[in-house]
């Protein structure tokens, strides 16, 4: 038989219902934040909204998932070895949630704030490959087409000082069918291909956002080999975050292994 000592009083309920509803609001905003980070990207590729309204969200976002965790990390306090399984549960889902929201964000202004605001990487300082073919495609762009000087070259040697003129013994022919292949591997637009100037134009659509980047690889003859250089830049925003550098790390990584293991 059960007797009233053995029920829990008023007053512990009421504590036990305040870590579980604190707990579900915690869920509540860490998947909101979660939701709102993912949106903020997809939405501004789809065209649903200004990139920059997607940076908003993100913030925002961000903010819910810095408060989910704070949430969650007080209800675990709160419940003092106690632990209801399903309140601790929805504590630890709402901070995963939360970590999930956040660490984006912060990953992004560690970018921000540790990398060159530049938005243009090219191989060749004196003499950077020309943009031709997309010029007519970048009409509104926010930034020129112009490269940006010793300025702009100063702030890539000091963050990217890896970027540099690839040399292949190849000859030109062989690395320009090498380069277009690799082009179209890499799922970019394709806006010239000119095999007698050596010069291959193209568009890059990054994943999340849709930001376009513009790309030019230069190939020449040089003695015995062929050299090539490569330029990308940003139609928008003033600072890249590193992807024009990885971006042309990465493509004359693979074209030298491609070419080398042809």
């Amino acid at each position: 038989m059960t007797t009233s000592s053995s029920l829990p009083s008023p007053h512990a309920r009421k504590p036990r219902a305040g870590r579980e509803i604190a707990a579900r609001v915690a869920l509540l905003l860490g998947a909101a934040g979660l939701l709102g980070a993912i949106a903020s990207g997809l939405g501004a590729r789809l065209g649903l909204w200004h990139f920059r309204t997607g940076f908003v969200i993100l913030t925002w976002s961000a903010y819910g998932g810095i408060a989910a965790a704070l949430i969650s990390l007080a209800v675990l306090a709160w419940l003092r070895g106690s632990r209801p399984l399903r309140t601790s549960a929805m504590a630890l889902a709402g901070l995963v949630l939360a970590f999930a929201s956040f660490a984006y964000p912060l990953y992004l202004r560690h970018l921000g704030q540790s990398l060159p605001r530049i938005h243009d990487i090219t191989t060749d300082f004196e003499n950077p490959p020309a943009f031709v073919a997309v010029v007519p495609l970048r009409v509104g762009a926010e930034n020129p087409v112009a490269y940006g000087g010793a300025a702009t070259a100063k702030l890539q040697e000091e963050g990217y000082p890896g970027i540099a003129t690839l040399h292949l013994a190849a000859p030109p022919a062989e690395v320009f069918k090498a380069a277009l292949l690799l082009v179209t591997d890499d799922g970019w637009q394709v806006a010239a291909a000119v095999p007698a100037e050596g010069r291959i134009e193209a568009t890059a659509t990054t994943f999340w956002y849709g930001f376009k980047d513009d790309v030019v690889i230069r190939i020449a003859a040089d003695g015995e080999r062929t050299k090539i250089d490569m330029r990308s830049e940003s139609r928008v925003g003033r600072s890249d975050l590193g992807v024009n550098a990885r971006r042309v790390a990465a493509f004359l990584a693979a074209l030298r292994g491609r070419v080398a293991g042809s």
